[in-house]
C-alpha cells in the first residue's frame, strides 16, 4: 500500500503505522497518546479539562489557538488515536466548499447508519472563507460532526461568532525551555524514531543556544536539530559532534553572547537604560535589538522602559509614561514578533523625550527626612476633624483653609510640619512641560 499524498487522518487511527525513515524527525516525533505529549501543561494537566474530555472520548467542538509549533496538529492526532470516532482532516488552504460538503455529508450517513460520529480536523481554519464557516454551523450545532478547528490566528478575529459560540477555545502557548529541551532529547534517545541508534553529542552552548532560539517553536527546534546531524560527519571514533557553530548554521541565527544570568545581561540593560537617559535613541534601538534577538523577556524590557520614563522623564514630559505604560500593556496582548514594533515606539519615544529627575530626587531626599531626621508631627489645621470629639479637641483654632474658594483654586498655607516647614523636595527643572509646572509654581509663590 502507498502512503503517497495520502493524509495521515485519511488512515483508520486505530491502524499501528510503521514511521517512514523519510519522513521529518519533527512528524516522526508526533506524540502517540496524551502521557506522550509534550507541553501544553495549563490545558493538558491530568485532571484538566481538555485531558478529561479526551482521556474519556466525551470531546465537544473546539478550536485550538496558539503560534507554530506548538502542538496544534499533534494535538489532533492524539485524538485521532484515542477516539472511537471516525476522523477525517481537511486543510483550510487547499480544501474547497465540494471537498467541506463532502465530508459532512459522509459524516452524516455514519451517523444516520452507524451511530458513529465523526471529528472533522480542519488545520489553519481561520483561511477558510465565510460560506465555508458557514457550511459547517448546522452541522456542528445539530452536533452531527464534532468540529477541531487549528489557527495561528486569534479565533475571535478569524472565525465566525456563532461558530465560536459552539465550541470551547483552548489556547496553546509557545514551549517552555524545559518543554524544548524535553523534545530534543527525546529526539536524541528514541532508538525508533530518533536518533537514538546514533552516538551523538550534543554540546552544552549548542544545546542552550538550540533552545533559545527556538522562541518557544518545538518544529523549529526538531528542524535544527535534523539538519545538524544530517549534514555533519562522525569524528574518528564514530561520533556526531554537534557544537554552537553547526547550531547556528542550521537554525540560521548568529548566537550572541547574552546569558541571562551573566555580566553581559546586565552589561547590555545598563547600556540601555543609560541610552534612553542619554536621550540616543539610535543606542537605545541597537540595545533593545540585541535584548529581543537572544530572546529576552519582552515584558522585562518593557518595564525598564516605563521606569526610565518616570525617572529620567518624569514632568519634562509626562507623556512618556502613558506611552512606556501603554507599551507595557499593549506587548502583553499581541506577544512577538509584533511587540518589538511597540517597544521601538517607546524606547524612541522615551530617548527622544526632554529629561528631568527631579521627581525621582524629590521623592529619595523626602524619604531620607523620613528615615533619618525629626520631621514633626502633621500639622493641626491638616488633620482630620470629621469624627465626633474632634472639636473638642481641636477648637477652633487653625481651621483649614479651602483653596476652591479662592481666585485661582489657591491659597497660601501650611502643609508641611512645622520641624520642616522650608524643606523643599521638587525643585523642577527649566527643561521641557517641567518649565511650565515651574513657572506656576514660582506665580502661586508671588499672589
Amino acid at each position: 500500500m502507498s502512503f503517497k499524498n495520502i493524509s495521515l487522518f485519511d488512515i483508520n487511527p486505530t491502524e499501528e503505522k510503521e514511521y517512514s525513515s523519510n519522513a521529518p524527525l519533527a512528524e516522526r516525533l508526533k506524540p502517540e497518546s496524551l502521557d506522550d505529549y509534550i507541553g501544553q501543561e495549563h490545558i493538558l494537566s491530568k485532571g484538566k479539562l481538555l485531558y478529561r474530555a479526551i482521556s474519556a472520548d466525551r470531546l465537544s467542538s473546539l478550536i485550538l489557538y496558539g503560534p507554530p509549533g506548538t502542538g496544534k496538529t499533534s494535538l489532533a492526532r492524539v485524538i485521532a488515536k484515542s477516539t472511537s470516532s471516525n476522523f477525517k482532516s481537511l486543510n483550510a488552504v487547499t480544501s474547497n466548499l465540494k471537498e467541506l460538503r463532502e465530508t459532512i455529508e459522509k459524516a452524516d450517513d455514519d451517523l444516520k447508519m452507524e451511530n458513529k460520529k465523526t471529528i472533522v480536523f480542519i488545520d489553519e481554519i481561520h483561511r477558510f472563507n465565510k460560506s465555508q464557516q458557514d457550511a459547517l454551523l448546522p452541522h456542528v450545532e445539530k452536533g452531527r460532526i464534532i468540529l477541531i478547528g487549528a489557527t495561528t490566528e486569534n479565533p475571535f478575529f478569524e472565525v465566525n461568532k456563532a461558530l465560536l459560540s459552539r465550541a470551547m477555545i483552548f489556547q496553546l502557548n509557545p514551549l517552555t525551555k524545559d518543554n524544548i529541551k524535553k523534545l530534543i532529547k527525546k529526539a536524541l534517545n528514541d532508538e525508533k524514531r530518533g536518533f537514538g541508534n546514533l552516538n551523538i553529542e550534543l554540546k552544552k552552548e549548542a544545546l542552550e543556544f538550540l533552545i533559545e532560539s527556538s522562541n518557544g517553536d518545538g518544529r523549529r527546534a526538531l528542524n535544527a536539530l535534523e539538519l545538524a546531524v544530517l549534514t555533519t560527519n562522525k569524528n574518528e571514533e564514530g561520533v556526531i559532534i554537534i557544537d554552537i557553530g553547526t547550531i547556528e548554521e542550521c537554525i540560521q541565527k548568529k548566537h550572541i553572547t547574552y546569558d541571562k544570568n551573566s555580566d553581559n545581561h546586565y552589561d547590555i540593560i545598563s547600556a540601555f537604560i543609560k541610552s534612553m537617559r542619554g536621550s540616543d535613541p539610535n543606542a537605545a534601538v541597537h540595545y533593545l535589538a540585541r535584548m529581543l534577538y537572544a530572546g529576552e523577556d519582552i515584558e522585562f524590557i518593557a518595564r525598564r522602559i516605563l521606569i526610565c520614563a518616570s525617572e529620567d522623564v518624569g514632568n519634562a514630559d509626562p507623556y512618556a509614561l502613558l506611552i512606556a505604560n501603554a507599551c507595557l500593556d499593549g506587548i502583553s496582548k499581541i506577544g512577538m514578533p509584533e511587540a518589538r514594533i511597540l517597544l521601538s515606539q517607546a524606547v524612541t519615544y522615551v530617548a527622544s523625550a526632554p529629561k528631568s529627575n527631579a521627581a525621582y530626587n524629590a521623592i529619595n531626599s523626602a524619604l531620607n527626612d523620613v528615615q533619618n531626621e525629626d520631621i514633626g508631627e502633621v500639622p493641626i489645621h491638616l488633620r482630620e476633624k470629621g469624627y465626633s470629639g474632634a472639636e473638642r479637641l481641636y477648637g477652633d483654632k487653625e481651621k483649614y483653609i479651602y483653596p476652591h474658594n479662592f481666585k485661582y483654586h489657591y491659597v497660601k498655607q501650611q502643609y508641611l510640619p512645622d520641624k520642616i516647614k522650608n524643606k523643599v523636595y521638587y525643585e523642577p527643572t527649566e527643561i521641557g512641560y517641567e518649565s511650565k509646572i515651574k513657572n506656576r509654581l514660582r506665580s502661586l509663590k508671588e499672589l
